[in-house]
């Protein structure tokens, strides 16, 4: 992996884009992209001095278009536009998505189609790189027309105005530009409708999620593997011959993972011969549900990785003879996948809440609510409720956002795609999911336990044993919502799949044996 990125001229991959978020990463503008910039914020000067009526440019906004604005007016369009977009309401986005807005908005204005001034450019990336970020308001955005709200506070502090975060405390933007020697940026002709026009918002959303979805998933495999040893379930409907025949890309690698982390298990080994002659759904059709997911995640990635190379801002600028005003910044292309990769994490918290129960019943050889004296201790009974809970919270979360609609803009904008709130939405559900998942890790590596002395695999032992350093055995009833908190912790902290990873390769075990199914 380079550790220096070219915007502009180079593919921007999610995994690139969080990089150079976390620092890993720098991006810059190479001789190319400087190029291009310049001449498309030349054709802008020339559309100016020899007044082409251009949309934004040399007229007014939305339904105000047909409003003639003269050439010495041109700047304070462009600030007073910023200003008048800033009605985002509710609570600050996380920093690193409005760092991700940064990132992909450079990315996006640097391809030369948009009119910006290299100035102005720079500007933004010295932002990203002194970890100076905008305070975005959560709420607003209809996700067409661009996310004209949240955009319009990420470039405030551009203008002396707004607030940012600065090592993670808020200060006024004016004040830490003063602090740094810095005078705000003079916008010119075309640059703020540039810098509002667009679908970051949504796609730094859908960035972080496509991460974030695809941790679940590789978990829900792992976690559903450990619950299965617990509940001596079969691995053989993991079998390639049942998956090649029914060939959805999410499944055969399901399949193939489950394959791999149960193989040569003492516990799977064990019942071979026995009579049960098949495993409830929750068990038995994992690579089919966890399959299905993960056919809604690479939708989403492949979708999100063409907006993230996109030019999505309005007009578009060929030269200054040649501008067309078109609708690329419609959120619409990522807020359906983004519904469908809500519907995607719910359902993995759906199945996990399902072997939660299963792993309550006292089926299988396992005591009832996974304790030696029920009845007295009331067990791990009553986690599952919660785990109905958060399931119950995410089914009244998949409601498409992106089904519903209202005009704006005097009608001007008369189909939006509310995007914007698909993509939040999505982090809810994968907020809720996380905790399912930690719940589910509580039942698993305790129904292992009732196995014993039989073992499972490297990978899964690894996993038990870790969780074992920070969760205890239940012998009596305590506060488990203490335990269930460490284990979101473990979860949300990477170490679960860090653990599995590690004694995956020290084992010469290939858990992720598609490269489809990465971030990079």
């Amino acid at each position: 992996m380079n550790s220096q990125f070219n915007y502009g001229t180079e593919h921007l991959t999610i995994g690139i884009c969080l990089d150079i978020a976390s620092g890993k990463t720098k991006g810059v503008i190479n001789t190319e992209a400087a190029a291009r910039i310049k001449a498309s914020w030349q054709a802008v000067a020339e559309i100016v001095h020899k007044q082409i009526p251009v949309y934004g440019i040399n007229t007014g906004f939305g339904p105000l278009c047909d409003t003639h604005i003269g050439e010495e007016d041109t700047s304070t369009l462009q600030q007073n536009l910023l200003k008048s977009h800033s009605v985002g309401v509710g609570k600050p986005i996380p920093q690193e998505i409005a760092k991700l807005m940064l990132i992909s908005k450079v990315q996006s204005l640097a391809q030369g189609y948009s009119g910006i001034a290299p100035a102005t450019l720079a500007r933004i990336i010295w932002h990203i790189d002194n970890d100076v970020i905008p305070v975005v308001p959560e709420k607003g955005s209809v996700g067409a027309s661009g996310d004209l709200a949240p955009l319009s506070h990420l470039f405030l502090p551009l203008i002396g105005l707004g607030e940012v975060f600065v090592k993670g405390e808020k200060f006024p933007a004016g004040k830490v530009l003063k602090d740094n020697n810095l005078e705000p940026v003079v916008l010119g002709p075309k640059e703020g409708l540039a810098l509002i026009n667009g679908t970051q918002f949504i796609l730094a959303f859908a960035i972080k999620a496509v991460q974030r979805l695809n941790d679940a998933l590789n978990r829900a495999d792992l976690i559903g593997a450990m619950s299965l040893e617990g509940l001596m379930g079969s691995a053989r409907p993991f079998d390639e011959r049942l998956h090649a025949i029914r060939p959805f890309k999410g499944s055969k690698l399901v399949a193939k993972r489950l394959h791999t982390l149960l193989n040569e298990s003492e516990i799977c080994n064990s019942h071979v011969d026995c009579e049960r002659v098949q495993d409830p759904y929750s068990l038995r059709c994992m690579p089919q549900v966890h399959g299905a997911s993960r056919n809604a995640w690479l939708h989403l990635k492949e979708l999100t990785e063409i907006e993230l190379n996109s030019v999505t801002d309005n007009p578009i600028i060929f030269s200054a003879t040649d501008t067309i005003s078109g609708g690329n910044f419609h959120g619409q292309p990522l807020a359906l996948p983004l519904d469908y990769a809500t519907v995607a994490a719910a359902e993995l918290g759906n199945i996990a809440d399902r072997r939660c129960y299963l792993m309550s019943e006292g089926r299988y050889g396992l005591p009832k609510v996974l304790t030696n004296n029920p009845g007295l201790n009331s067990g791990l009974m009553i986690p599952q409720y919660t785990t109905a809970a958060l399931v119950t919270e995410n089914k009244t979360l998949c409601f498409p956002a992106s089904a519903d609609s209202v005009p704006t803009s005097l009608g001007q904008e008369d189909h939006v795609s509310m995007g914007s709130i698909s993509g939040r939405k999505l982090h809810q559900v994968i907020d809720n999911l996380e905790y399912i998942q930690a719940i589910e890790l509580l039942y698993a590596t305790q129904a292992m336990d009732f196995r014993r002395p039989l073992r499972s695999t490297p990978v899964i032992e690894a996993c038990h044993s870790f969780i074992r350093e920070t969760v205890p055995f239940i012998e009596d009833d305590r506060i488990f919502a203490t335990d269930i908190n460490q284990l979101h912790q473990i979860i949300t902290s990477g170490s679960l799949l860090a653990i599995a990873d590690e004694t995956a390769i020290n084992n010469n075990i290939n858990l992720n044996p598609n490269d489809e199914f990465g971030i990079y």
